[in-house]
C-alpha cells in the first residue's frame, strides 16, 4: 500500500524531537514552520558555485522531454514539487549529501545510455532503492556484522544494545522516503543499508565519501540484493517501544533471513 504523508498542519510536532527527524535540525524552519519553503529558499542553502539547483516541477518544465536524471546531468536542474514532503526531504538530502546524489546520478545516466529511458535495469533498481530508503552503516566491531548476517535481531539490537550508544555502530540516513515515513508517529522503519567497516577514529564522513566513490565507479549498487535490510526502529531512540526486550522478539520490522540469502563483504576504511 502506497504511503501517503500527512498534511503539514496534521503532523504531530513530537516526530521532530525523535530520530530520524531530530537529526535534521539545520532545516528546522522548513520542517516545523507553518508554511512551505519556497524554491528560492531551498536554493539559498547551496554552497557558492554549486552546479545544481532546485526548480519547480511544472508542466512547462516537463515538456522539455528529458528524463529526471538527464535534466540533472545536463542542465543541473532538480525537478522539485512545491508543498510536498517527499520532494522537500529529497532537497535536504541533496544539500547534506551532494556527493552521494551525484554518484547515483552518474550511474543512472550510464544505465539510461545503455538501455534507454523506458526500461529499468537491476543496477537502476538498486540505485533507486538506496535513493529512497538507503542508510550507510559504519561498523567498528566485526561481531556486530556477524549478528546482522544471521538476522539475529535480538542479539544486534538488544543483547548488544550498548553498541548503538557507544559508537560501535552508527548510521547515516540517506533515503528521503524514510524521512517522509517518519512523519507518522510509531511507524516501523526499515532501511536498505550499505556497510562500511571502519577503524577507530573513522566515522560517517569518511564512510559517506567511501560509498560515493564506490557507487560512482560502479563498484556498488549493481543489484538490489547487495542492500542489507536494517530495522531502524530497533535503534535506541528511534521507536518508543524498543526499550523493552519483547519489542526485539516480536516487532514486525524484524524479518528472518531468507534461505540462501548472502550479503556482500563491506567496504573497509582504515
Amino acid at each position: 500500500m502506497r504511503y501517503v504523508a500527512p498534511a503539514r498542519e496534521a503532523v504531530d510536532p513530537v516526530v521532530f524531537t525523535h530520530a530520524p527527524l531530530s537529526g535534521w535540525c539545520e532545516y528546522a524552519e522548513w520542517l516545523r514552520g507553518s508554511g512551505w519553503p519556497s524554491i528560492d529558499e531551498l536554493n539559498a542553502r547551496w554552497p557558492k558555485d554549486t552546479g545544481e539547483r532546485f526548480v519547480a516541477q511544472t508542466r512547462v518544465l516537463l515538456e522539455d522531454g528529458l528524463h529526471y536524471e538527464e535534466r540533472i546531468a545536463t542542465r543541473g536542474l532538480i525537478a522539485t514539487r512545491e508543498a510536498n514532503w517527499h520532494d522537500l526531504f529529497n532537497a535536504m538530502i541533496w544539500l547534506r549529501y551532494p556527493q552521494l546524489k551525484r554518484a547515483l546520478n552518474r550511474q543512472q545516466m550510464a544505465e539510461i545510455a545503455q538501455i534507454g529511458r523506458r526500461e529499468r535495469s537491476r543496477p537502476q533498481c538498486a540505485q533507486t532503492h538506496f535513493d529512497e530508503a538507503g542508510v550507510i552503516a559504519v561498523v567498528k566491531d566485526p561481531q556486530l556484522l556477524e549478528l546482522w548476517d544471521r538476522h539475529d535481531w535480538h542479539g544486534l539490537f538488544w543483547r548488544r544494545r550498548s553498541a548503538w550508544l557507544d559508537g560501535s555502530i552508527v548510521v547515516a540516513l540517506f533515503g528521503h522516503a524514510l524521512l517522509e515515513h517518519a512523519l507518522t508517529p510509531g511507524k516501523l522503519l526499515v532501511g536498505k543499508a550499505l556497510v562500511v567497516m571502519a577503524e577507530q577514529g573513522k566515522g560517517s564522513a569518511e564512510a559517506v565519501a567511501c560509498c560515493a566513490e564506490a557507487i560512482a565507479e560502479a563498484h556498488w549498487l549493481r543489484d538490489p540484493l547487495e542492500l542489507r535490510p536494517l530495522p531502524l526502529s530497533g535503534i535506541p531512540g528511534w521507536h518508543a517501544g524498543n526499550g523493552e526486550e519483547a519489542f526485539h522478539r516480536h516487532a514486525a520490522c524484524y524479518q528472518p533471513l531468507r534461505e540462501g540469502r548472502r550479503y556482500p563483504a563491506p567496504l573497509r576504511i582504515a
